[in-house]
């Protein structure tokens, strides 16, 4: 239990150690060309050196603000889409901070007016804090959460709502700046090097993961320690970037992530927004997809066992889970787990997970495993970072742009020209 650790034997067979060491030899490069800053995408490699750019005095602004809103709200409501909240229901959730201080509420992710009505009624009677980030300002689905969201601040708050709100946003430009300025809101910057899904170790994590509670220096010194990782030859991101583009290769086009605990399943989302926005493009790209076992065994076992064999897992293990219970000696055996009596659960767990990889690779689906000792701010600040590096080593393979996202634009040009939108 000394760190991260990748485990590709689950591999073995679908490739072999000269197809690996030529795929190494490949990611090793596109390391090397992501580290000198010459690549597609270099004006945006800010993310890279968030773990050790020293900032102790926006890192004491955000904890000064923190603070002020655990004494302020019940509940912070972050408003945000995509990279603007994903990282942090992931690490919300990872971290089970519902259970202490300040809790998230998230809005702005939809454009579900039931969802938002859900929202109004849980907030009418609490202490509330509001933290729209978004660099623009007039994404639809987070301008109109703020739109709501903020006239009911003022109705409930009066004149003192602008101080219950906070917003994370562009330096220089964007309507939620302009906002700021007039009304006076605390205002935090979203780097302009840093792309929205590259973005949870800025403010835009920072700020709610510490009003909820987290240990935001240990998330980061976390990260920090796998950057140094990732900066010796033949680690950990390396190999993942290497191995998924062999099997891309050999045709296997989709990627699940594989979780055995519920609190991982926003990680996986995350993790999807990642590799999806940065690889898939020029009809290219692996499909990433999420799962959480073993309740998803009994949905999508089946398919994943014998369906189209163009699929590779990737599963996340935690050596040590956060909370355990024994399984009780009921002194009888009418359900037939006696055999099971005094056994910690996640030692089943841990024993289903052993079990689903072996029956998976005899299936035919390669698995490969990243481990961690613990589900704690250290641990998922490594984690964090190992994918955000993995994930752009394995795009220069692919020899796309992982920072940009030009067909995201599509939807919304329809959408707004169907709206009835001035201009469009």
């Amino acid at each position: 239990m000394n760190g991260l650790k990748i485990d590709l034997t689950k591999c073995t067979g679908f490739f072999n150690e000269i197809e690996m060491e030529d795929e190494l030899k490949l990611a090793d490069g596109m390391a090397k060309l992501l580290v000198s800053g010459k690549g597609k995408g270099n004006d945006f490699l800010g993310w890279m050196n968030l773990p050790i750019k020293e900032n102790n005095e926006e890192l004491k602004h955000i904890k000064e603000c923190a603070a002020k809103i655990q004494s302020q709200a019940e509940y912070l409501i972050n408003i945000g889409i995509g990279g603007s909240y994903l990282g942090v229901k992931a690490i919300d959730d990872a971290l089970y901070l519902a259970d202490n201080g300040t809790k998230i509420l998230y809005s702005g992710n939809s454009l579900s007016g039931t969802d938002m009505r859900r929202l109004i009624e849980i907030i009418r009677n609490k202490d509330i804090a509001l933290n729209v980030v978004s660099k623009s300002g007039t994404t639809t689905e987070p301008a109109i959460a703020f739109r709501i969201l903020k006239d009911i601040m003022y109705d409930k708050y009066g004149k003192e709502a602008k101080e219950r709100i906070y917003a994370v946003t562009d330096e220089n430009r964007g309507a939620v700046k302009d906002i700021c300025d007039r009304e006076g809101y605390e205002r935090f910057v979203i780097p302009n090097d840093v792309g929205g899904r590259y973005s949870v170790l800025t403010p835009v994590g920072l700020l709610p993961l510490a009003a909820a509670g987290a240990d935001i220096d240990s998330l980061l010194n976390g990260a920090g320690a796998q950057y140094h990782a990732c900066n010796k030859e033949g680690n950990s991101c390396i190999q993942y970037a290497a191995a998924r583009n062999i099997l891309y290769k050999k045709g296997f086009t989709t990627e699940i992530m594989a979780v055995y605990e519920s609190s991982l399943r926003f990680f996986g989302e995350w993790w999807k927004q990642l590799y999806g926005e940065s690889e898939g493009k020029e009809n290219k790209g692996i499909f990433p997809a999420s799962v959480v076992f073993s309740a998803d065994l009994h949905s999508m076992g089946q398919y994943i066992q014998q369906g189209l064999r163009n699929l590779y897992e990737t599963v996340i293990l935690i050596e040590e889970a956060p909370m355990d219970i024994l399984i009780p000696d009921t002194g009888g055996d009418e359900d037939g787990l006696e055999y099971l009596a005094g056994k910690n659960m996640n030692y089943v767990n841990r024993i289903a997970m052993e079990a689903t990889v072996n029956a998976h690779v005899s299936g035919g689906v390669p698995n490969i495993i990243i481990s961690l000792p613990k589900q704690d701010e250290y641990n998922i600040g490594k984690m964090i970072y190992f994918f955000e590096y993995a994930c752009a080593v394995s795009g220069y393979i692919l020899d796309v742009n992982p920072f940009d996202q030009p067909g995201v634009e599509a939807y919304k040009k329809e959408m707004f020209r169907m709206l009835g939108k001035p201009g469009n």
